[in-house]
Formats: C-alpha cells, sequence, structure tokens
C-alpha cells in the first residue's frame, strides 16, 4: 500500500492545541483517522476536541520533558494502538534579540523546537520499527538559512531539526524502508506564529496531511514547501548531464 490507512494505526499530531498542529488533527480525524494530539495546554486541546470530533484523543504533556514523552506514547499505545504517522509540528518562537535571552530560556526553546522533536521521533519508533511501517512528517522551516532579527533560538533549534531529519534517515534509511521521513515547510501561516495575511491554517494543512499519508518510499529524504517539492541543488556535473540527457526534473505537487 502507498498511503496509510487509519486501519494502519493512530495518527499523533504535537502542538495539537491551536493553529496548524489543530488544523493537521481536523483534517485527519476527517479522513478516518484515530488521533492523539498532544499539546501543553489541556484547554486548549479541548478546544480542537470540539472541533475534530471523537476521534481526536487530547494528552497534555510537555514534549520538552523526555519523561513526560515516553509516558503520553505509553499512554496511547495502551488506549488506542501502535503509533502509525507521527507529525512533529510542536514548536515556540520567542522573538528575543538575543542580548535579551537568557541561555535557561535560549536552550528552552531548543529543547521544545528540536528536543520535542528527538523525544517524540525516538518513542513512535518502538512502533514503527516492530512493523517496519510508519510515517514520520516534520514540519521544517528555512529559517536557518536566512535568520531574521530576534529568531537566534528558533532559527537554530529548527535548523537543526531539519539536521536531525537528514541523520534519522543515515540511521533508518536502509534498514526500515517501509518507515518514509521527510521535512515539510508548510509556509507563512495566519496563525500566533505566523503573519495576519498568511495561508489559513486549513489549507495549508490538506497539503500537510496528503503529504503525511503518502507512504511512497522515494519521499523519505524529499522536502516540500507548501504543496510543492523542494529539489535538492545540482553541481555542474549533474546539470550538464541533465542537459546532455536532455532530462528535465520537475518537482512534485501535492493533490489534495
Amino acid at each position: 500500500m502507498m498511503h496509510l490507512a487509519p486501519s494502519d494505526g493512530v495518527a499523533i499530531v504535537t502542538g495539537a492545541g491551536s493553529g496548524l498542529g489543530r488544523a493537521l488533527a481536523v483534517e485527519l480525524v476527517a479522513r478516518g483517522f484515530t488521533v492523539a494530539g498532544i499539546g501543553r495546554r489541556a484547554d486548549a486541546l479541548d478546544g480542537t476536541a470540539e472541533q475534530a470530533g471523537s476521534a481526536f484523543h487530547a494528552f497534555a504533556a510537555d514534549i520538552a520533558d523526555p519523561a513526560q514523552v515516553a509516558g503520553t506514547f505509553s499512554r496511547i499505545r495502551e488506549s488506542l494502538g501502535p503509533v502509525a504517522l507521527l507529525i512533529n509540528n510542536a514548536a515556540v518562537y520567542p522573538r528575543r534579540d538575543f542580548l535579551d535571552e537568557t541561555a535557561a530560556a535560549y536552550m528552552q526553546t531548543v529543547a521544545i523546537n528540536l528536543g520535542g522533536t528527538v523525544a517524540c521521533t525516538r518513542a513512535a519508533l518502538e512502533d514503527m520499527c516492530r512493523t517496519g511501517r510508519g510515517r514520520i512528517l516534520n514540519v521544517a522551516t528555512f529559517a536557518d538559512i536566512a535568520p531574521l532579527p530576534a529568531s537566534s533560538a528558533y532559527s537554530v533549534s529548527k535548523g537543526a531539526a531539519r539536521i536531525f531529519t537528514r541523520a534519522l534517515i543515515a540511521d533508518l534509511g536502509d534498514r526500515f524502508p517501509g518507515i518514509v521521513i521527510g521535512d515539510w515547510m508548510p509556509g507563512m501561516l495566519k496563525t500566533g506564529m505566523g503573519i495576519p495575511d498568511g495561508v489559513a491554517p486549513e489549507v495549508s494543512a490538506r497539503w500537510g496531511v496528503a503529504l503525511a499519508l503518502d507512504m511512497a518510499p522515494d519521499l523519505t529524504g524529499a522536502v516540500f514547501e507548501m504543496d510543492t517539492e523542494v529539489l535538492p541543488p545540482r553541481g555542474l556535473k549533474g546539470r550538464v548531464k541533465d542537459l546532455v540527457l536532455m532530462r528535465r526534473r520537475t518537482p512534485r505537487r501535492l493533490q489534495t
């Protein structure tokens, strides 16, 4: 099967209490999935449950705490079943100038944006490696390439998370080809972390879920921005070869 189905297992969305995370959870439930939403605030998760319906299950936890993550995934596994899909969406964006940061506050951002992704991925792999099948989609950004002012902690932590995706593939790709891993950049969104005239999270969520449910093996390592694949750069030798062979690389588009 080239797509995940609700019968494959539970879908987990982190940061499911608001914004894109809420929209992703609602979209997954609409497609028939049992969804476990993780977030720090129980009241915010209750708001998601009101929109998503009874197939959404709220789990309040701080993903910066590895012990909380391990316990939460155990409860999800016991009450709902094995994990088939993980969307690492949770993140914070403090918007502080570096001179207004403390080392502790800076590293707390890293603990959420990078550490939470690592902890949740490790916990989800307990099921995925056992079955040999699963999907991990990391919500990413290009912030590390051209950091904005007052974004140091966010840019560093999200950039490191993109390296983590590649390192994870290096470790698992050959042994577990049925576990598809990649990055998705949803674009500038109309959310609390985004901009007033950004893309509605409900629109972006349809792209993200379409990508998250696609199990094509060649999506491992692929990067998508909004609904379009970001092709890796080609060196001079590769470009010459493409020219000689009259070969044109075309980015894939998501079908929603």
